[in-house]
């Protein structure tokens, strides 16, 4: 084999090689996010997962690297520097899979933040259910600075000049002094007639008429005291005479 030939198999196995290279570079990142489901979620309002409250930005979603456990999500910042929370979930299955990531929420009251349900990775049956908040965050509803009224700034003052440019009207003459007129005498008031005071005897009140007393006392007695005597006076007298007969 000639020097030529064998420079020509070298940069073969080199091109290969560096072919091989780049191709499992390249196979390597997308067998990682298919294993931890790595996902970036762009949060336009504030939302919860569980008691985690995520502010307006975005975060990476991904599976902790557990073969026995496939329902622990992990929470980082966009860059993946930091960790913000580890969320269990429980799996939850759906019928028809997409080819896109797909997130719902749950139904929260008004006046709170939303909170995130199920978690779906493209083309997966079972995804990540969220289960609800214990304490929903409430939504601050705050009146911006720029439609809020801006207090007066300049004081009132307290005796304003006129703003007219008319020229200011002449003090009137004072009047000259004249005599004052005679006060007009009052009339003499009338004379009342006197009242005499009379000697009014009392009106007698009425006496009162006295009940009239009923013409029979109402029977109160009861005959019965009498008979219970009698019969016994009956009983007595005729011991009395069966004894004297005995005699």
């Amino acid at each position: 084999m000639n020097l030529h030939s064998l420079f020509l198999s070298r940069t073969a196995l080199a091109v290969l090689c560096g072919m091989a290279l780049a191709i499992g570079v390249a196979t390597t990142p997308a067998q990682a996010d298919q294993w931890n489901k790595k996902t970036i979620l762009t949060v336009n309002d504030t939302v919860q997962v569980k008691d985690t409250v995520l502010e307006p930005g975005q975060y990476v979603l991904k599976l902790l690297d557990s073969p026995s456990d496939r329902h622990i999500v992990q929470i980082f910042n966009k860059d993946q520097t930091h960790i913000i929370n580890t969320v269990l979930a429980i799996p939850r299955e759906r019928v028809y899979p997409t080819g896109k990531t797909e997130f719902t929420f749950w139904e929260t009251p008004p006046g709170s933040v939303r909170a995130l349900r199920t978690w779906f990775y493209p083309g997966d049956n079972y995804g990540q259910e969220f289960t609800y908040p214990k304490h929903l965050r409430q939504v601050a509803m705050l009146i911006p600075l720029a439609l809020a009224p801006e207090p007066a700034t300049e004081p009132m003052a307290a005796n304003p000049e006129p703003t007219s440019s008319e020229p200011a009207a002449e003090p009137a003459a004072e009047p000259s002094a004249q005599p004052e007129a005679a006060a007009p005498e009052p009339a003499p008031a009338e004379q009342q007639p006197a009242e005499v005071a009379q000697n009014t005897p009392p009106t007698e009140t009425p006496a009162q008429a006295t009940p009239e007393q009923p013409a029979e006392l109402p029977k109160t007695g009861s005959p019965y005291p009498a008979v219970g005597i009698a019969g016994v006076l009956l009983l007595g007298l005729a011991g009395l005479l069966r004894l004297r007969r005995m005699a």
